[in-house]
């Protein structure tokens, strides 16, 4: 799974791996599953009929399945009814079943509370699942310990309106006839076994299109029906990226299909599902949103999981690390690739450098199932640079090829790839482990060492050491330096007095660079009559991000020139959180002579986009927004009140600590109190769950 946090400071809700029966996999083999689900929206509920082929090995007295909150039926053992015992927890199993091969058949249904989704109504309708940190014993019973490696199949009925995605090949659909009341079913075949987390579903009004990779792996791509025009820009180098990891790691893809799909509201950043990644609609991008956060790293992160978590898992969470910093690493080979070396050391550093900030309290080593997101993804990925520059380039996948062959569709520890390195390379790998993956903190002196080999970031690195002359700053903003040089040149030289800096922001604007005019627009909150216009050509600019900086700039500088500002920015929406548009509102209901018609318009989109049609990060904006402009519309109260009980937790946290904080004030107490009087049971309830909060 990739977390927002490794790409901003979103969360990381810790992903521990559950062995609490760990040690049935020592005397139960479960080798297969067939399961027809029915999800259904409406209800928020699953049910199903499963079939699984399991293995006694050695003697045991009960069996258990992982099955969170569910009613189980015409339960079987070798086509015999059994007597069981539901936990609210596990299905236990204890007669029946014989040495050697058994099959157990049973129906079920459940209306999880976590990690199967339901969002949307209608066209927007989407049901999805997150097993990994979640598990999928919430809405298929199965096995939250990772080391039971089973082959899923699943045949999955639901309205043949929509698109039906899980892992394996699409083998066929069941079509029944237009006016007949039964759902379509889609039968998805996995060859192989993985990890019950891996078990994904994704229904929604998806478009598809496809692609073949350089070795005849079939790609798919989906997008929401509404974005078929973002298909490009969203997928942009994911079949480039493919051939190149196929090549990098050495071992062929090893799921015969790879599909990936966008879901609204996603708890992640993106999880890669056997076969079938699922990731957030924010990476959804067009043409300028593309240069302001795009998929491509998500993308190599989540493709290289396929071989690194997928294909070979990690025992405990104690490993997780060969998960995540394999994952990394790979996805900034695969950047590099892309987009050169000055890119891949910049990314490095810049790993490097939070590393070296977060060591002060971050002091939880790599090999611990508690460590950090930081420390699995940036850490891991760290420690294997530095085993890929001291051993090479060959040496790193010969060792990486046979550590996939030999565990290929079996859970691994640190001890058996750091053995096969050293076989491989002889390589000191208990330094290595010592340095890199048992103590805490970040090694920053020995990383500088391995950065240095760049020449753009010794530059850099001089450069930060220097003392130059504006002029010879200017020269360095003419020359062929990587951007981040640039950027650096003009965030440090904010301070100085506009006459003396204006050399420096006119040469920076003249890179036609994105994100070096970016930097100008952030580092020139006040600006000056003198470099108005210059500073003007930024709402141009083929970035979102660079277009709100600059219009919420010029809006506060330039009075008189508000209306003309607005007028010729009201057709930007910006990017999937709609932040310039949410901006653009704000701006307008703050603009004192513009018609009260269109501040009135204005008010009622905040109110559109805080309700439920949008995402969380939509609503939360918007709601931000209006908190600050009435928050004792009943409007505003009601949108504030169901923020509460969405399944992000960020927006949950976040609508609880405001209707906390509004009802300390007696006024506010009173409205929800005569909104509760009035409202439906469910607004009702939720109204006075908060109401007699002590």
């Amino acid at each position: 799974v990739l977390i927002f946090s490794v790409l901003s400071n979103f969360f990381y809700n810790a992903l521990r791996v559950n062995i609490s029966f760990a040690q049935q996999t020592h005397k139960v083999d479960f080798i297969k599953c067939d399961a027809s689900v029915s999800p259904n929206h409406d209800e928020k509920s699953i049910y199903g009929d499963v079939v699984y082929e399991f293995k006694i090995k050695k003697a045991i007295d009960t069996i258990k399945i992982d099955a969170k909150s569910m009613e189980f039926s015409r339960v079987m053992i070798n086509g015999k009814s059994v007597k069981f015992k539901n936990s609210g927890k596990t299905l236990d199993l204890f007669e029946g079943f014989k040495k050697g091969k058994n099959k157990l058949s049973f129906s079920y249904s459940a209306k999880p509370k976590q990690t199967l989704y339901f969002t949307g109504e209608g066209e927007n309708l989407q049901i999805w699942t997150q097993g990994q940190g979640r598990y999928t014993s919430h809405w298929l019973p199965s096995f939250d310990d990772v080391n039971e490696k089973v082959i899923f199949n699943l045949n999955v009925s639901f309205d043949p309106n929509l698109t039906v995605i899980s892992n394996g090949i699409h083998q066929s659909t069941v079509v029944y006839p237009p006016l007949s009341s039964q759902n379509n079913i889609w039968n998805f075949r996995m060859k192989k076994p993985m990890s019950s987390y891996l078990v994904m579903l994704a229904i929604g009004n998806f478009a598809k299109q496809t692609s073949t990779t350089k070795s005849g792996t079939p790609l798919e791509f989906y997008l929401g029906k509404n974005d078929v025009s973002k298909f490009e820009p969203t997928y942009r180098y994911s079949k480039e990226m493919f051939n190149y990891l196929e090549q990098e790691i050495g071992v062929k893809y090893p799921w015969g299909i790879y599909r990936q799909v966008p879901v609204r509201d996603f708890l992640y950043a993106g999880m890669e599902n056997t076969t079938s990644t699922i990731f957030a609609q924010d990476f959804v991008v067009d043409e300028i949103g593309f240069n302001d956060r795009n998929y491509v790293n998500v993308n190599a992160h989540e493709l290289a999981h396929q071989w690194f978590g997928d294909l070979i898992t990690a025992q405990s969470g104690k490993h997780h690390w060969l998960q995540e910093g394999f994952a990394t690493y790979y996805a900034l080979l695969a950047e590099r690739h892309l987009f050169g070396d000055d890119y891949f050391y910049e990314e490095l550093n810049d790993y490097a450098e939070q590393l070296k900030r977060a060591s002060k309290t971050d002091t939880i080593p790599v090999m611990n199932e508690k460590a950090s997101s930081l420390s699995f993804y940036k850490k891991g990925a760290w420690a294997l640079h530095v085993m890929r520059e001291d051993i090479g380039a060959k040496n790193f996948q010969k060792a990486v090829v046979k550590y996939l062959k030999k565990y290929q569709y079996k859970n691994v520890n640190t001890d058996d790839f750091l053995k096969i390195v050293k076989e491989v390379s002889g390589y000191d790998v208990e330094n290595f482990k010592k340095v890199w993956l048992e103590k805490s903190g970040f090694e920053m002196e020995i990383a500088q060492k391995y950065l240095s080999k760049n020449k753009f970031i010794q530059d850099y690195f001089a450069l930060k050491k220097s003392k130059k002359s504006l002029a010879e700053l200017t020269e360095i903003l003419k020359s062929e330096a990587y951007y981040p040089i640039k950027q650096y040149i003009v965030y440090q030289t904010r301070n100085i007095p506009f006459e003396e800096r204006k050399v420096i922001l006119e040469t920076a604007l003249a890179t036609n660079d994105i994100l070096v005019r970016r930097a100008v627009a952030e580092s020139t909150p006040v600006v000056p009559e003198a470099f108005k216009s210059q500073y003007e050509t930024l709402l141009k600019d083929n970035s979102h991000q660079t277009k709100e900086i600059a219009l919420t700039n010029l809006w506060k500088n330039f009075p008189d020139e508000r209306l003309r500002y607005l007028e010729q920015t009201k057709e930007i929406v910006g990017n999937n959180d709609k932040s310039f548009r949410l901006t653009w509102l704000a701006l307008a209901m703050n603009t004192e002579n513009l018609p009260e018609q269109v501040k009135a318009t204005s008010y009622n989109q905040l109110l559109d986009f805080a309700s439920e049609n949008y995402e969380s990060s939509v609503r939360q904006n918007a709601l931000e927004l209006l908190l600050q402009l009435n928050p004792n519309d009943e409007k505003v109260i009601e949108l504030l009140f169901k923020a509460t009980v969405h399944h992000k937790w960020q927006f949950t946290k976040f609508g609880r600590d405001n209707v906390r904080l509004l009802l300390k004030k007696p006024e506010y107490r009173i409205l929800v109190e005569k909104l509760a009087s009035t409202s439906d049971e469910i607004m009702k309830e939720l109204y006075w769950k908060f109401l007699n909060e002590k």
